[in-house]
């Protein structure tokens, strides 16, 4: 994609996108509702047709061809299967009307049946289908193409939650073994995470970042993404460049120093400081290691999940804190409504970001 525009009437929703995407490699975009991730996957479809910029798939220019023209495969999110039609119809019916020969139909038919654990049912109708396996049957309807590209369109959106941790697993294996590139849409951060092997991360029309799955969660690129990637979501807490631009002094009072004696920018500058709740660590109180800052937390919920709990809670100044520990090590609150607890912010495990912004800044020495 090279600098792909789109408008609808005088709104622009899509704001320059640049992307390479590798042969078979999965990409999944990803970002909240009206992003432009489903637009962005229309265009590369050819259900619509880019503002400026050109569509490229295998080196070819496809920015003006019809999608059938495209060589690609859709997975929708409603499956979008023919009512009348049995699954052996819906799955054959694209190889029929390219007019390939009966044999080869069915050959391709009963192959990807076979791969998706579904050649039991092919003389089945839709109505006679759970939700999983109307999504087996769109999916191996893609598949019996054998197109260049597989574009899933937020395909697990309508299965409950046990249902899309197996399908999640089942579209990984099944692209990794058919190496067909694929671009993947969905809002779901888990869904991403575990699908990509890189991710999209869209924020309002634009690509905030463009990275492995592991580098997005572990460096964000600003804000947005840091508090968008991430269950429960990161700890944001206001600062202030001190000490000549080698410490932030928290809004909540503690000055945590950077290590090394680093320095991230010009004294008085404001910060935001992020921080993943699994990385906040419970401490006796005043307790802190050098590059370490100890905050007093007044917990107000307190989630259990069995081997950890989730505590919300605020600081003096009002601000959230949200912390997962091990649950050994969270006190029990009893019925009291409120509990102060004493909590660490290991230097090493902040993000440091510009207070106007929100873009990533990184200490150095």
């Amino acid at each position: 994609m090279e600098g792909i525009r789109k408008s609808f009437g005088p709104v622009e929703v899509l704001h320059g996108i640049d992307l390479d995407v590798a042969d078979g490699e999965m990409i999944v975009m990803v970002g909240a509702s009206g992003c432009g991730k489903s637009t962005l996957l229309r265009l590369v479809a050819g259900l619509e047709v880019p503002t400026e910029g050109r569509i490229l798939i295998g080196g070819r220019d496809v920015t003006a061809l019809e999608p059938a023209e495209r060589d690609i495969a859709m997975v929708f999110q409603n499956y979008a299967l023919y009512p009348h039609m049995t699954v052996f119809g819906n799955m054959a019916y694209g190889l029929k009307i390219r007019g390939l020969p009966r044999a080869e139909i069915a050959r391709r038919v009963q192959e990807a049946a076979d791969l998706l654990g579904i050649g039991a049912l092919l003389d089945r109708r839709p109505r006679q289908l759970s939700g999983g396996q109307r999504q087996r049957v769109a999916m191996g309807r893609a598949i019996v193409r054998e197109p260049k590209l597989f574009l899933f369109d937020e395909p697990l959106s309508n299965l409950d939650a046990k249902l899309r941790v197996q399908m999640r697993a089942e579209i990984r294996r099944l692209q990794r073994r058919l190496g067909v590139t694929s671009l993947f849409v969905t809002h779901d951060q888990t869904e991403a995470m575990t699908l990509g092997d890189r991710l999209v991360v869209m924020n309002a029309g634009r690509a905030a970042q463009v990275a492995t799955p592991m580098q997005v969660w572990s460096r964000p690129a600003d804000v947005f993404v840091a508090g968008f990637i991430g269950s429960p979501a990161m700890n944001f807490l206001d600062a202030t460049l001190t000490h000549g631009g080698t410490a932030a002094t928290l809004r909540a009072g503690p000055v945590l120093p950077f290590a090394d004696g680093r320095r991230a920018g010009p004294e008085g500058m404001g910060l935001v400081l992020g921080i993943r709740p699994e990385h906040v660590l419970a401490a006796a109180p005043g307790e802190a290691g050098e590059w370490e800052a100890a905050v007093t937390v007044v917990v107000e919920l307190a989630e259990p999940l069995g081997s950890e709990t989730v505590l919300h809670g605020r600081l003096p100044d009002g601000e959230e804190l949200t912390a997962r520990l091990p649950a050994a090590e969270v006190p029990a609150l009893g019925g009291a409504a409120q509990v102060s607890l004493a909590l660490r912010l290991p230097a090493a495990a902040l993000h440091v970001f510009e207070a106007s912004g929100g873009r990533r800044l990184d200490p150095v020495a």
